[in-house]
């Protein structure tokens, strides 16, 4: 497949509401596409970057430049997507630029061959059951207010933000409001470490599915000590930044349950190698969320469609995050999202609407 060229996209998306974590309070995203030209077709990928290095090392700025000063000159002649993996390996980190541009490469490939996304990663539902991620609030009513909201609209699972001075008393509230029916996860974005140990072990108390990443995203060890003081299963998040990653954590028993985010480890071709990984292990997982627009968010769902997906995942229907996506939204229907069934990921930008958000494109020839 040759790539003719390659537009480097830029896109402000207002959030409907602050998303408050342990790490910032996003109000926007800045969003950076990629789109690839071949004589065939088009490709889209959604690069999951914030605007500043606060979750991650990456950010939009950086991924562009690495995209354009690096990534783009390391691709074979005619890429096809099985490669690009290998042709970009030399250039160390920058997961969430190889995701977007390997996307985008995967989606115009598939679409010029008529294949669905789901389809070649080997899914095995035609739609997906949905979480919800719930930011930190200013108040417990606040909180209990936005739960009772998500709840009327269908969300089968509950996630919510934690962080010290915010986790036991939201986490209680929120069980005596709702009952011990809700499934009820936490998140803490690693803001804890194993001296929290003993105040961690009083959510025990509530039934949860898990406890996403309490700790350093850089320690496994850590977290397997953890582990075992802990009744509630740890799920990591961003300790996994690829299959061996994942290899190395079951192996030290730092983790039964993992968060498999696609456009932070790399892209689909490696989440589906953690699914496969964690599934010949027995380790449950999910497909999070990064606040991606429709294009993220298509190829999200098709990837949690794969059979080792048994819980909800933070797909979340767009209205969640966006008052108007840049593609047709997607829909709550009793909880779940239907899978995608067009070439590629299948959707599209709409154009007016692409337009009146877009802040910047350049355009790079091949």
């Amino acid at each position: 497949m040759k790539i003719t060229g390659v537009e480097l996209r830029r896109i402000a998306m207002p959030l409907v509401a602050p998303f408050r974590t342990s790490f910032g309070t996003e109000t926007a995203r800045d969003v950076l596409l990629v789109r690839v030209v071949t004589p065939d077709a088009e490709g889209w990928g959604e690069c999951v970057a914030m605007s500043e290095p606060l979750y991650s090392p990456e950010y939009a700025d950086g991924a562009a430049e690495v995209i354009r000063r690096f990534l783009l000159p390391a691709l074979p002649k005619n890429p096809n997507v099985h490669d690009i993996g290998h042709a970009l390996e030399p250039i160390k980190g920058h997961r969430m630029a190889k995701a977007a541009l390997e996307t985008a490469i995967l989606d115009a490939q598939l679409r010029a061959a008529g294949e669905p996304l789901a389809h070649f990663l080997g899914a095995t539902h035609t739609r997906v059951p949905c979480g919800v991620s719930v930011g930190i609030m200013d108040s417990i009513p606040q909180l209990l207010d936005a739960v009772a909201g998500y709840l009327d609209e269908g969300y089968l699972r509950i996630k919510l933000k934690i962080e010290p001075g915010w986790d036991l008393e939201p986490v209680q509230a929120v069980r005596e409001r709702f009952g011990d029916d809700v499934l009820l996860q936490v998140d803490a974005n690693a803001a804890y470490t194993l001296t929290d140990a003993p105040r961690l072990a009083h959510l025990d108390a509530f039934d949860l599915l898990l406890i996403e990443q309490p700790l350093a995203n850089d320690d496994l060890i850590q977290h397997a000590k953890l582990a075992q003081r802990l009744n509630t299963p740890i799920c990591l998040d961003e300790s996994i930044e690829s299959a061996e990653h994942a290899a190395a954590a079951i192996a030290l028993g730092s983790c039964s349950i993992i968060n498999i985010k696609p456009g932070r480890i790399g892209g689909y071709l490696e989440a589906r190698r953690i699914h496969d990984l964690c599934q010949a292990n027995g380790i449950a997982v999910w497909c999070g969320g990064m606040l991606e627009t429709g294009l993220g968010r298509a190829a999200n769902v098709a990837l949690a469609a794969l059979p080792g997906f048994t819980l909800p995942g933070d797909t979340s229907a767009s209205r969640r995050y966006y008052a108007t996506d840049i593609t047709e939204p997607f829909e709550l229907v009793n909880g779940h999202l239907d899978v995608p069934t067009g070439p590629g990921i299948g959707v599209e930008p709409i154009p007016d609407v692409l337009d009146e958000v877009t802040t910047s494109t350049e355009w790079i020839t091949l």
